[in-house]
């Protein structure tokens, strides 16, 4: 679906797209498996059913001129369901596009009944090939479910370029802006998904603001059961009306059964070049010997330095593999994978600006595409010239690599080549919680989808802590580090500060590190990390998630600058609801709103002892037990006298400055308070 097109001039254009599907469905009894993958398309190809549209120059063309229309289908129908359990497939899919300029109605990628064409009385573009002119607004001769692309204003539609999801309509039951750069035929990705457990049908994309790729997203929770049969259509229809475009599919991949990653090892070998040449010229004697004497001091220093600096490299390997510690587990298989630095390289093209999706303290993160795999993946190219950035990365592999929950962002791989550290993770299409949060431009994020969320966050804090064989403490949680998959269900990533601990309350480290805003107010004063300040963070995560709100917020009104005394406040006065995100509109389970902004109050409690486990605090977000109750007032803070020394580690504004010389040290007496603000205040 990927085919965002369009636009409002009169002039003639093209659109080029290049879309590829990745169909993911989960099995279950009786549902038939279907995949294929087209790179190209031809008129031999028996696969792809073509109304109006043709295979030319190995691409599908959808649309021609004027008051054009095409549809491009499999062959094969989609068990979409499965009638006998009454269960929906879950399913997803990745489209990558490629757009040049357009100017006409837009593409839709549709699922229909089976036998579904293009309709006889269909002439106007706006029904994008999908319905017939006096059923725009209501097709009940004509059934399906699409995803449109649009950038034409027709008098049902929104201003401006948009993204809606239509169900035998053309009205869009929901939408989003689009913000395009079609005159400049940018790329733009689109990633749909629909998850039969919550009826949640999502669609993330791509578009660009100040010549800067950004995420977007729409989702509508549906059945599809009420709409569609057991068996589906499905493939891409394209229009134009009193406009002309060109609207191209250039690839097409499917998948209902779950990739397996092939097992890759590739691994760089160095030679080693200990030449040494001596050149005598006998133009004299003298000469010959300065000269000779001269060449040969030249080559040794130049072949001892290169000699010197491949020891080092191997070395430098070689300390990587003894920290880590898992080659061994890599090699057979295990584990992820240890890729060379151009196979990371050609999926990144080369590290291009184009493939960035972000930038932090450690580096960049770049989107990726793994070919032999079939696999998009992120790439975190973390910087090497510190210690400390090798020892977040030597961190990061060693523990990430270990776990295996649904809840943690899944690490593909790694590579430690040319001064380059490398991590390879899933794709997550959704980017990261925060954007969601407090990005207008990505859409809101539903009631639902936020409480989900915070219940896979618990999930994921609850095995580092608990579940695992030891536990994990992760010193950096925080909304920009909780990644969002295709069915927005919640990823912890980012393990470079994390730590192992003994299965005992007392453990802890004594490095401060974490981000402002998110760190317990011990940990800022005694430099103690362990799993009560994970608890706090989650707790500001947790309320985060309610409020729509920063933890700090200096624009705010004196009383709501602190997140936590804001809301502790409300509690107090017995207006807890009232910290609601007012973008909801009061869209949202009272009961659910509640118990998340308590059990956050709860776990950000300024005192380690008062704060509940993982555990205690996801069993209240199950219903399995009774909500807390807490002070009607915010309690002040009281710290262990025990002075500590510690190196800091500590992320402002999502940059990471580091400072491991310097040494932070604490002489809190015995008893003493100190309130949030005057902590922040302090540093």
């Amino acid at each position: 679906m990927v085919i965002g097109l369009l636009g409002f001039h009169m002039k003639q254009c093209k659109f080029l797209a290049t879309c590829s599907v990745l169909f993911v469905i989960k099995s279950y009894p009786l549902v038939v498996s279907l995949s294929f993958g087209f790179t190209s398309f031809s008129r031999d190809d028996v696969n792809i059913t073509y109304e109006r549209a043709y295979p030319s120059n190995n691409v599908i063309q959808l649309t021609t001129t004027f008051a054009s229309m095409g549809r491009a289908t499999y062959s094969e129908p989609l068990h979409l369901w499965d009638r006998s359990s009454g269960n929906l497939t879950d399913f997803s899919f990745v489209i990558d596009s490629r757009n040049r300029s357009a100017y006409g109605d837009g593409v839709a990628f549709f699922l229909a009944p089976v036998g579904s064409r293009i309709p006889e009385y269909a002439t106007k573009g706006g029904s994008l090939g999908l319905t017939t002119d006096d059923q725009m607004l209501n097709s009940t001769d004509n059934l399906f479910v699409a995803v449109e692309f649009d950038a034409f204003k027709n008098p049902w539609d929104p201003v401006g370029d948009h993204v809606g999801i239509d169900i035998n309509s053309m009205r869009s039951v929901t939408n989003n802006s689009w913000f395009t750069n079609i005159r400049e035929g940018k790329e733009n990705d689109a990633w749909i998904s629909y998850n039969s457990l919550t009826h949640n049908l999502s669609v993330a994309f791509t578009g660009y603001r100040f010549n800067t790729t950004i995420q977007q997203n729409i989702h509508y929770i549906v059945d599809l059961r009420d709409y569609l049969p057991e068996f589906v259509t499905f493939g891409f229809s394209a229009s134009t009306g009193n406009v002309s475009a060109l609207h191209s599919i250039s690839s097409w991949n499917f998948s209902s059964t779950t990739l397996e990653k092939t097992d890759q090892n590739i691994t760089s070998g160095s030679n080693e070049i200990p030449l040494q040449s001596t050149r005598k010229n006998k133009i004299g004697l003298v000469v010959g010997l300065i000269v000779g004497g001269l060449i040969f001091v030249v080559v040794l220093v130049v072949s001892l330095l290169f000699i010197r600096m491949k020891k080092k490299d191997k070395r430098r390997e070689s300390e990587f593999d003894a920290v880590f510690n898992i080659s061994n587990e890599f090699e057979s298989g295990r584990g992820p994978k240890k890729f060379s630095h151009s196979v990371i390289s050609k999926a990144t093209n080369k590290f291009s600006e184009h493939e960035k999706l972000g930038e932090g303290g450690f580096g960049g993160v770049y989107k990726g595409y793994l070919k032999d795999l079939n696999l998009h993946v992120a790439v975190k190219r973390v910087s090497s010239g510190s210690s400390q950035g090798l020892k977040e990365y030597a961190s990061e592999v060693r523990i990430i690599s270990r776990l295996r929950h649904r809840n943690l962002v899944q690490l593909i791989g790694w590579c430690h080549e040319k001064n380059d550290l490398l991590l390879v993770y899933e794709f997550m299409p959704n980017g990261s919680l925060d954007t969601h949060l407090f990005k207008a431009e990505n859409g809101l994020l539903a009631w639902d989808v936020r409480y989900k969320i915070a219940q896979g966050l618990a999930s994921a804090l609850l095995y580092l802590h608990e579940e695992w064989e030891q536990c994990v403490v992760h010193r950096d949680i925080k909304s920009s580090n909780i990644m969002l998959d295709i069915n927005f269900s919640a990823k912890l990533g980012d393990f470079g500060l994390a730590r192992f601990v003994d299965h005992d309350k007392t453990s802890q480290t004594t490095v401060l590190a974490g981000t402002m805003g998110y760190m317990a107010p011990e940990s800022v004063i005694t430099g103690k990390a362990n799993k009560e300040t994970d608890v706090y963070s989650f707790g500001i995560v947790a309320l985060e998630i309610a409020c729509g709100r920063k933890p700090i917020d200096i624009k705010a009104e004196e009383t709501q600058v602190n997140l936590v005394e804001y809301v502790w406040s409300l509690y107090g006065d017995g207006k807890l609801l009232e910290a609601a995100d007012h973008k909801l509109a009061s869209n949202f389970n009272e009961q659910e709103m509640e118990c998340l902004l308590v059990v956050g109050l709860w776990c950000a409690h300024p005192d380690s002892e008062a704060r509940p486990s993982i555990k205690q605090a996801s069993r209240v977000l199950h219903f399995e037990t009774s909500l807390p109750n807490l002070p009607k007032t915010l309690p002040k803070p009281t710290y262990d006298s025990t002075p500590s020394n510690f190196s800091r580690t500590i992320t402002s504004k999502s940059n990471k400055f580091h400072s491991s010389s310097s040494s932070y040290n604490s002489n809190a007496s015995s008893g003493a308070s100190t309130s949030t603000s005057s902590l922040l205040k302090s540093l």
